[in-house]
C-alpha cells in the first residue's frame, strides 16, 4: 500500500546508531534511493542552511532557529510535502523534520528553498536516537507522526515505531499541553496506536470517541489524496501531555 517512491511520509524508518539504547529491532528498511541532480546540489549547498548535524550536545533550539518561538516536529517526512506546507503557512513558529531518506531531505530542502523558508531545519538520522541524544525534555509544543510504515504482517508488528518505549519517549520531549498527533490509514494500525497511546499515563486522549476528526492543519499530502480516490479510510489521533 505503500507507494514505491517517497511520495507519502516515510516515519519510523530510523536507523539504530550508538545510543545506550540501542534498539535491536528497526522500525524502518534502510533504502539508499537515487538522487536526482538537483536533490545532489541541495545537499552539498543547503544542508549547511537546513541540516542538523547526527552528532553532538543538547541541541539549543533556539541558537538553531535563532529565535524564541513555537517548535513543532515531524518523524518521517517523506519528501517534505506536509511539513514545507506547514512551515510556509506558520512563519512564525518553527519547524524540524526528521527523516532517513536522502533523497527526500534533498527534495524538501530544495522546496524549502525555493519559498525563502527559513523556519524549517532537518535530520537525517535515527528518530529515536536523537529525540533521546539531542532533544531536551519539555522542549517541543507538537509531535507529529503522518503515516507511519504500517509493517502489516502480523510477524513484522514488533518493527513498528508506535511502542510504549517511544510514545513514553515522545511525552517526555513535549511541553505541558503540547500535542502528539498521529495519522494511518491502516485499520490494524489504528487500533494499535489508540491502544497504547492511551496507555501512557503522560498523555490524555483529546476526543472520547478515541479517534480525533481530520485537523484542518494536517495538510492532504499526494500521498493522502490518491487514498482518497482509492477508497482507504484515514484515522487520525490526538493526544495532549498531561
Amino acid at each position: 500500500m505503500r507507494p514505491a517512491i517517497p511520495d507519502g511520509p516515510a516515519a519510523a524508518r530510523t536507523e539504530a546508531g550508538t545510543s545506550p539504547h540501542r534498539r535491536t529491532v528497526r522500525s524502518f528498511v534502510a533504502r539508499a534511493g537515487r538522487m536526482t541532480t538537483a536533490q545532489e546540489r541541495a545537499w552539498r549547498e543547503l544542508w549547511p542552511r537546513y541540516g542538523i548535524a547526527e552528532a553532538g550536545d543538547r541541541l539549543d533550539l533556539d541558537a538553531v532557529f535563532g529565535r524564541t518561538a513555537r517548535r513543532t516536529l515531524e518523524i518521517g517526512f517523506g519528501n517534505g510535502e506536509s511539513l514545507v506546507a506547514l512551515a510556509a503557512a506558520h512563519p512564525d513558529e518553527d519547524f524540524l523534520g526528521i527523516e532517513v531518506h536522502r533523497p527526500g531531505v534533498g527534495h524538501l530542502m530544495l522546496r524549502a528553498e525555493s519559498l525563502g523558508l527559513a523556519n524549517i531545519r532537518v535530520a537525517c538520522r535515527d528518530a529515536v536516537e536523537l529525540l533521546e541524544q539531542r532533544i531536551a525534555d519539555g522542549s517541543l509544543d507538537a509531535v507529529l507522526l503522518y503515516f507511519p510504515d504500517p509493517w502489516p504482517k502480523k510477524r513484522h508488528h514488533k518493527r513498528r515505531i508506535v511502542q510504549p518505549a517511544f510514545v513514553e519517549l515522545v511525552a517526555r520531549k513535549l511541553k505541558a499541553g503540547g500535542r502528539f498527533r498521529l495519522a494511518t490509514d491502516w485499520q490494524n494500525y489504528a487500533g494499535q496506536m489508540l491502544e497504547v497511546v492511551s496507555a501512557c499515563s503522560l498523555l490524555a486522549n483529546e476526543f472520547d470517541s478515541g479517534y480525533a476528526p481530520r485537523p484542518e492543519s494536517r495538510p492532504l499530502t499526494r500521498f493522502e489524496s490518491r487514498g482518497q480516490r482509492l477508497g482507504h479510510e484515514v484515522w487520525d489521533l490526538s493526544f495532549t501531555k498531561r
